[in-house]
């Protein structure tokens, strides 16, 4: 299940459901709004297998890597939201939900530095589709 943060524009959720994304968002489906970030995590462990979407560098932390969902932080601005959302979700590297489980992800231009459950340094991996 992918899982929105409420910080993500509207306007960029609407492009993931052009592109036929389908997804839940904070503050709709999961969890009230404005639910702080600290207690998100307790819902996302309430969630099957979710990768949770977020413009909020708080969720960039390693220590909060678990096996049972995914975090990715969207280092991008809000307007390339939808964009950066998709081509993460086509990345083989995570490009199934078995791939993404337990890995703390930063997501930008350049491409992605990650972290898995257990491991002491982060990987990182380019965009395919440049």
């Amino acid at each position: 299940m992918l899982v929105l943060d409420e910080n993500l524009p509207e306007g960029q959720r609407l492009w993931l459901r052009r592109w036929r994304v389908h997804f839940s968002a904070i503050g709709i489906e999961v969890a009230a709004s404005g639910t702080k970030d600290s207690n998100l995590i307790p819902v996302l462990h309430r969630v099957a297998n979710p990768t949770f979407f977020s413009l909020d560098q708080n969720f960039y932390r390693p220590d909060w890597a678990h096996r049972g969902y995914c975090l990715v932080w969207l280092d991008v601005r809000g307007r390339q939201a939808a964009e950066f959302i998709r081509r993460f979700l086509k990345h083989p590297a995570f490009d199934t939900q078995a791939k993404r489980m337990g890995t703390v992800t930063r997501v930008h231009a350049d491409g992605l530095l990650y972290w898995r459950v257990a491991e002491s340094s982060p990987k990182s991996a380019g965009w395919q589709d440049k």
